[in-house]
């Protein structure tokens, strides 16, 4: 079947975990855009996630958003069993946009504290993936993102650096398991201009810091972050799988 230039996604549906503000909202926009079906998932933010919903309303697919969280594996479940059921086909695009961040000290690192950032970030991209991944496969044809961080790079982080890293090798394995129907890749985005009020409560002077040593002399916008998946999702990335992507302007390589 041709591919339409326009909405190449267009008969693709998405699941963009996390995504009613910040990047997953502007992941959403940029697939909507290009003609995918979207599910939308919240925890606390329905007004953001009905405004989405709204911003989309001239965009070509169906969009839906679903409430739910990921602070252990049974919510997860459950926010995925209610995701598969707004799907108006089936989910062959699966974005694990989920993270929770945390920056908390190991030694003052409460346990709970760390489960919900594991099973936030890991736990949810393994389940939903697993969970998804049958159905792909039946249709010969998948893509799983799932989304790193430049904290994977950095060991002063915590238990959000671990589990950013974590991805890294899940999207390894996996795409080692999934293949050849689904290819399974991960980006990884430093910090985000439109983030930078947000870290700056955890570390004032990280942004300048961040600028200062990134080659490219600024932050990553959302939207380049968006593009670049949406990319990953098109015939051109048939022959990738199992890479992640920093996209961070070469913040990242170290020098000294």
């Amino acid at each position: 079947m041709k591919r339409n230039e326009q909405f190449p996604l267009e008969g693709h549906t998405a699941l963009v975990t996390s995504s009613s503000r910040n990047l997953g909202a502007e992941i959403v926009r940029v697939l909507a855009a290009s003609g995918a079906n979207t599910i939308t998932t919240y925890f606390q933010s329905k007004s953001a996630a009905e405004n989405l919903l709204n911003e989309l309303a001239d965009t070509p697919g169906t969009h839906s958003t679903v409430h739910g969280d990921t602070h252990n594996a049974a919510a997860t479940c459950l926010l995925l069993e209610s995701a598969i059921a707004a799907a108006p086909e089936t989910i062959d695009i699966l974005i694990n946009n989920s993270g929770p961040f945390s920056m908390t000290p190991f030694t003052e690192l409460p346990v709970d504290e760390w489960d919900r950032i594991w099973n936030g970030n890991v736990t949810a991209a393994f389940l939903a993936t697993q969970l998804l991944a049958p159905q792909m496969r039946s249709l010969g044809w998948g893509r799983v993102i799932n989304v790193s961080a430049g904290s994977a790079y950095l060991r002063n982080h915590s238990i959000y650096t671990i589990a950013k890293n974590a991805m890294i090798t899940l999207t390894e394995s996996m795409a080692l398991e999934l293949a050849p129907e689904i290819t399974v890749n991960c980006i990884a985005p430093g910090q985000i201009v439109e983030s930078a009020d947000d870290i700056a409560e955890f570390d004032p002077s990280f942004v300048d810091r961040a600028i200062d040593r990134t080659p490219s002399g600024r932050l990553v916008t959302r939207n380049e972050v968006a593009e670049l998946l949406l990319s990953m999702c098109l015939p051109q990335f048939d022959m990738v799988t199992g890479t992640t992507i920093p996209i961070e302007g070469g913040w990242r390589i170290n020098r000294f």
